[in-house]
């Protein structure tokens, strides 16, 4: 397996340095936009990637590309491959169905919660700001800034529901999700049409709505499985060349 020349970045903002916001340092902000890569299949599964040519594509060095994937690795979301690069982790349709299911139960519960109990308007009006992000990455279509936004927003959200271990367990379900049918949404499809249901589910939880704030968040859920890609995991040896 030779690395071949990295072809350029494409459109939806992988390595484009414009997108780093400076809310991270530069490290944090490249795993942030190559994990963001790896959800949206941006990064291909199956692939193995250098850190040199990953480099070429953000304009920076190869050290902090490759502390990133190694970021990842750890992560899970990439693995390893010696003298050649970092190969992106394949989940199969089952793993993504169990991903759902334990989403279901963890994340549900605690936003019913939240509505049920009541929220500082300050706190939720704090996530706000990450709703409208997620809406206009959408509209923009560049989908690795709207995971990354996404993530944000539902960690921080099941953050004021105080069970920093949850949190963390979520965090590590959602960055294992792959989102690779992203990319051929249609305008107007009822998956592009939940992106506007963070919105939506702020305002039942400030309105105590507990029964509404539940279905909504199952049907957002359901709305995500709904354009996570199914593919078969590839295996090492059937794995696309390296870039």
């Amino acid at each position: 397996m030779t690395v071949a020349t990295a072809p350029p970045a494409p459109a939806t903002g992988l390595g484009a340095l414009p997108s780093l916001r400076g809310r991270r340092s530069l490290r944090e902000e490249i795993t942030a936009i190559l994990r963001g890569a790896v959800m949206t299949a941006d990064l291909v599964p199956g692939t193995v990637y250098s850190a040199p040519s990953l480099a070429e594509r953000f304009g920076v060095s190869s050290t902090p590309v490759r502390e990133a994937m190694l970021d990842l690795a750890k992560e899970g979301l990439v693995e390893v491959v010696p003298n050649k690069g970092f190969r992106v982790v394949s989940l199969s349709a089952a793993e993504l169905d169990d991903l759902t299911q334990i989403r279901l139960l963890l994340e549900v519960p605690v936003v019913r919660r939240l509505a049920a109990d009541g929220v500082s308007a300050e706190a939720l009006e704090a996530l706000r700001p990450l709703a409208a992000a997620i809406e206009d990455a959408a509209r923009r279509r560049d989908f690795i800034a709207h995971v990354t936004d996404d993530l944000d927003f539902h960690l921080g959200l099941l953050a004021l529901g105080g069970n920093a271990r949850l949190v963390e367990i979520v965090r590590s379900l959602r960055q294992g999700s792959r989102l690779a049918g992203l990319h051929q949404l249609p305008e107007g499809s009822a998956a592009f049409a939940s992106f506007h249901e963070h919105a939506e589910l702020l305002d039942l939880i400030a309105g105590r709505d507990a029964e509404g704030a539940e279905a909504l968040m199952r049907r957002h859920i359901g709305h995500v499985r709904g354009i996570w890609s199914s593919p078969d995991a590839v295996e090492p040896d059937e794995a696309t060349p390296a870039r």
